[in-house]
């Protein structure tokens, strides 16, 4: 798809988006490559967490974290085992998913969408009832799903929200992902996977509506937690990225967030998450939500959003209230409690936040 197509598009694919840095990679990456890889394992890691190749050409960081996480999630995908990435909600484990397969895979449109509603039909196959009726049982009345279309080619598949599945469900991929085989006993044959085929999951068991994996399900997976930011620094540096990212796809006619505006909202996050203000000094009762850095960077283009079409293009507390109150503010009684009590016991107090305490108390009265 050429630049011009795409100018349109909301969000871009990985491998679209990112195109150039992909093209710069594979032009130097003389190093060892598994089966159906379009790029080594290290020039996937360098993808991902960004640096300067040898011709001087920047790639852009994708993921700020540990190194060590990647290095792992990269290896388990080059062997049998398929890959889990853990975390509460916000902990850019679709991001990840997503840039992984991208790099690896050359696509990323081999996607199955976790829900409560999620049926076998959409894990394993499904059928062409006009062509079913007409023709009977028959490859060309067959539907393919995601995971049969990643065995036919030897491709990375992407299974969204893996415990939003129901149990049963689930388990429809033990023999997938043990045996590398999909039965189809309709037609008395099978598909066996290519060279290169893999599954990367995405959970979380923080949200309602989780479904445990089965320990059969689970030892098939090599699980890989992807944590919340360390320190406020990473945090405020990740959100900052994400904005900037996000602002210009949207094309929101707004100057950029000051870093004072992101420090200010991270930081109440992080105080509200841990319990605790950043100094130590004082206990905090914590709201219902995980309040992770994706809805950091929600609450941000929601006020960039109202600082560009209601306000000057400049982001200001106001902008950033209503946004900051729906992230903390899940339950209407007990999240409102503890918010209030926040804003009085730190926010008030705190010297160049006036403006911020009195934007607040204004949306959540």
């Amino acid at each position: 798809m050429s630049a011009t197509s795409t100018e349109n598009l909301l969000r871009p694919h990985a491998e679209v988006l990112y195109a150039e840095e992909l093209a710069a990679l594979a032009a130097v990456d003389d190093r060892p490559k598994p089966t159906n890889w379009k790029l080594s394992p290290w020039a996937v890691v360098t993808y991902l967490l960004g640096g300067k190749l040898d011709n001087g050409f920047e790639i852009e960081p994708k993921y700020i974290g540990q190194r060590r996480l990647m290095e792992i999630a990269v290896a388990t995908l080059a062997t049998d085992r398929a890959l889990l990435l853990l975390g509460v909600p916000g902990t850019a484990k679709s991001w990840v998913s997503e840039h992984l397969v991208a790099a690896i895979s050359g696509h990323s449109n081999l996607l199955v969408q976790g829900t409560a509603g999620t049926s076998e039909d959409a894990i394993r196959y499904s059928w062409n009832y006009a062509r079913l009726i007409a023709e009977g049982p028959s490859l060309g009345a067959l539907v393919p799903s995601p995971l049969f279309k990643g065995m036919q080619e030897g491709s990375l598949v992407r299974l969204e929200e893996l415990t939003r599945i129901p149990s049963d469900v689930q388990d429809t991929l033990i023999t997938m992902l043990s045996e590398k085989v999909l039965p189809i006993p309709e037609l008395a044959t099978e598909v066996q996977a290519a060279r290169g085929f893999n599954v990367i999951a995405t959970a979380n068991d923080r949200d309602k509506g989780v479904n445990e994996l089965s320990s059969a399900l689970r030892r098939r997976f090599n699980t890989v937690v992807l944590p919340l930011p360390t320190d406020l620094t990473e945090e405020v540096r990740i959100v900052q990225t994400r904005v900037a990212k996000q602002g210009k796809a949207l094309q929101l006619p707004v100057e950029a967030p000051a870093v004072e505006q992101i420090n200010r909202l991270v930081t109440i996050f992080r105080e509200l998450r841990s319990g605790v203000t950043e100094n130590g000094k004082t206990k905090l009762k914590s709201p219902s939500g995980t309040l992770s850095t994706g809805e950091a960077i929600s609450v941000m283009n929601s006020g960039l959003a109202l600082a560009a079409y209601f306000g000057d293009g400049s982001l200001r507390a106001h902008d950033l209230a209503a946004g900051l109150t729906g992230a903390v503010v899940k339950d209407p009684v007990q999240d409102r409690t503890v918010w209030l009590e926040y804003l009085e016991t730190v926010v008030k107090e705190r010297d160049g936040w006036k403006d911020l305490y009195r934007a607040c108390r204004e949306v959540v009265e």
